[in-house]
């Protein structure tokens, strides 16, 4: 036994198990994220094909379908249809010989294969060092949320070519070690797409200065041998339309993500905005290459590439949404010294550049200039003020570590726990956290909606058959009790008037009231508290997917008074109330009831006096009162209410553990305690890239 604890062996065959093992779940996790690609990719493939024709590659269709303006003689830009540059022009006029069936496939399928190029040239331009398991899953990732983005959903569309300027970039900067071929790569790109020029700032700046000049001797090249075959196109584009302002859409249309764009929405015009426009445009310009400059020496070249890239957006006069790429190369950089505050500015980069505006930000008038700029914002705010950390930062491959709460082993042990939900002691990000309540409860919108297949109309007939069965039920339990309560109710106004504005104003105040305390007082408890509404809501999606269900005051011949919406007119498919905005067959289960029941535990279980906690069990009282009384709902409503709240709670306690009352910290780090405490003289830097 000596002999073999001193040879070493089980030590070896341990190690060597559990490098097995870790081994064989990153082959599982690389394969399984591979997968998540390839059926995205197909998926926007089928979303092409299956729109009708005229409908799909319309940009396509305008330029070489059979009456394209690269089929016509005369000027590209008689018709403003065509916005390319008369380089574009001139290297895309081969493609018009093509049959257009053929073409439409090919470009599809040829725009998938530049997308896939794009992430694995992202994929190997990851500032170093890095982890092996970060090397290994980078192009999986990276491709996925290039085919889920705007920019690249909208150039499958359209049929574009913006995704070309911006992998010939990152070709020229990272693929090819001759300074020639990288510098022409980058100059094609600005003949196609002119503000690229940027680029040459970038490599005149960090010592490429070769590759700087053949960057715009081949852009000057491309330019004259179009002016020269084009000559009337080129002076159009050049001089009449000022390197293509006022070509394609109007410039002022939220398509326009640009400086330009977003002056004229604000209501400026003529030339002051022109003067407007030029200055901010120079100052953005200017910051952006001196920062990019920056990291491009500290060796995030990749950032520094994607925050080059941002000022293009801004600066351009026209920035459509297809060129919108470079701002989600700017996920790379790091932000924040805390590893809660590390993922603030990636999911923000992501939620903007793959979902639409109306879901970052509420309907709300005073918020309309940042929802309808929303990608312009973001590209400003990277090439001009977010504080990306330098890999010379102690922070930045060491973030001070979130405190977690010691593990309670009183549950099951066979079910793991998540990662991303364990019980964390510190406050989490408020921004982090205020963008993601929006984002859920505008998807949770989408969902109850398309419950019905978009349509109230649509699902009419079967949430009234279902209305019905609950009746039914309800009288067989003789607790149909609705019909009674609302008429009742009805002939006293003071108690008709509580019971609607009860209905309609503290169904979001209290959970939202409730959540901002724990936030604010108990950080443990918000979290537990915050897992457990997300369940019990998901829980409520599920139901209302199965089983539409028509509210009480829905329900033709029952006679019930809807008090709050008025007199419905049950002649017209949507009744005429409310019906476009929301999903009207959302009545089981009762969210109304069952975020009031969860307010009430909530404040049940953490308020410390008595009458706290009595008062916040009178919420549901009241809310389940309102309910029944205004015809919204039915009781077994309330009943399925409580039931997704109680799988709430249980799945927190599942994936979570139980709610840590007397938590302390497995892992304690303060601000003044980060890894600079190392003696830097000590510590080997790392190679840079």
């Amino acid at each position: 036994m000596a002999d073999a604890e001193h040879s070493g062996r089980p030590a070896e065959a341990f190690g060597a198990t559990a490098v097995d093992t870790t081994r064989a779940r990153l082959r599982a996790a690389r394969l399984g994220l591979w997968l998540v690609a390839a059926v995205l990719a197909l998926r926007q493939v089928a979303v092409v094909l299956r729109t009708p024709r005229g409908e799909r590659l319309t940009d396509l269709e305008t330029w070489v379908g059979p009456n394209g303006v690269l089929h016509v003689n005369g000027s590209l830009y008689d018709s403003t249809r065509f916005t390319g540059t008369p380089f574009g022009g001139l290297v895309l006029k081969p493609l018009t010989r093509a049959a257009e069936q053929a073409l439409g496939w090919g470009w599809t399928f040829g725009t998938l294969l530049l997308v896939a190029a794009l992430g694995l040239v992202v994929a190997r331009a990851l500032p170093q060092p890095i982890s092996r398991r970060t090397s290994l899953l980078a192009a999986p990732v990276a491709i996925s949320l290039l085919m889920l983005s705007l920019p690249v959903r909208n150039t499958l569309w359209l049929g574009q070519t913006s995704i070309i300027p911006v992998l010939l970039v990152l070709l020229g900067c990272f693929a090819l070690r001759d300074w020639r071929a990288a510098g022409a790569l980058i100059g094609l790109a600005a003949a196609l797409q002119p503000t690229v020029l940027l680029f040459a700032a970038l490599l005149w700046f960090t010592g490429r200065r070769r590759a700087a000049a053949a960057t715009g001797a081949t852009f000057a090249g491309g330019t004259a041998l179009a002016w020269a075959a084009m000559p009337h196109d080129s002076y159009t584009y050049w001089v009449h339309h000022m390197a293509g302002v006022g070509l394609g859409g109007k410039a002022d249309a939220l398509a326009n993500q640009s400086l330009h764009g977003a002056l004229l929405r604000l209501g400026v015009s003529g030339p002051p905005e022109i003067g407007l426009f030029l200055t901010l445009g120079a100052a953005v310009a200017l910051l952006g290459i001196h920062r990019a400059v920056r990291y491009a020496h500290d060796g995030q070249l990749l950032l520094a590439v994607a925050l080059t890239g941002c000022a293009a957006i801004a600066v351009s006069p026209t920035t459509w949404q297809h060129q919108l790429l470079w701002v989600l190369l700017a996920v790379v950089g790091r932000v924040g010294k805390r590893a809660s505050d590390r993922y603030v500015w990636p999911v923000a980069v992501i939620l903007v550049t793959t979902l639409p505006a109306k879901m970052m930000l509420p309907n709300m008038a005073a918020l309309y200039f940042l929802r309808d700029n929303g990608v312009l914002l973001a590209a400003i705010a990277a090439a001009t003020l977010v504080p990306f950390l330098p890999r010379k930062s102690p922070y930045y491959r060491a973030p001070i570590p979130t405190e977690y709460a010691e593990p309670i082993p009183t549950r099951w042990k066979h079910v793991p726990l998540l990662p991303f939900m364990k019980r964390v002691l510190t406050r989490p990000n408020l921004l982090l956290e205020l963008l993601l309540i929006r984002v859920t409860y505008a998807a949770y919108q989408q969902v109850r909606l398309a419950a019905t297949g978009g349509t109230n109309s649509g699902g009419r007939a079967r949430a009234e058959t279902h209305g019905q069965q609950v009746l039914d039920l309800e009288r067989f339990l003789h607790i149909d009790i609705e019909h009674w309560a609302n008429h009742a109710v009805v002939k006293v106004d003071w108690l008709r008037n509580f019971f609607d504005f009860y209905y309609e104003s503290f169904h979001f105040v209290v959970p939202l009231t409730v959540l901002a305390l724990l936030y604010w007082r108990r950080p443990v408890d918000y979290r537990w508290a915050r897992a457990s509404l997300g369940f019990a809501t998901l829980l409520a999606l599920v139901g209302f997917w199965l089983y539409p269900l028509a509210p009480p005051r829905l329900m033709p011949n029952l006679g019930v008074i809807d008090t709050v919406h008025g007199v419905q007119d049950f002649s017209k498919p949507d009744y005429g109330t409310l019906t476009a905005l929301t999903n009207q067959y959302a009545a089981m289960p009762s969210l109304h009831f069952g975020w009031s029941l969860w307010c009430g535990l909530v404040i049940a279980i953490v308020a410390p006096k008595w009458w706290m906690k009595a008062l916040g069990l009178l919420h549901p009282f009241f809310t389940v009162s309102a309910i029944v009384a205004t015809g919204n709902h039915w009781v077994l409503d309330a009943a399925g209410g409580a039931a997704v709240v109680v799988g709430g709670f249980g799945l927190s306690y599942l994936f979570m553990g139980p709610r840590a009352r007397f938590a302390t910290a497995t892992a304690r780090t303060t601000a003044a305690e980060p890894a600079q405490e190392k003696d830097p003289k000590k510590e080997k830097d790392p190679a840079p890239s």
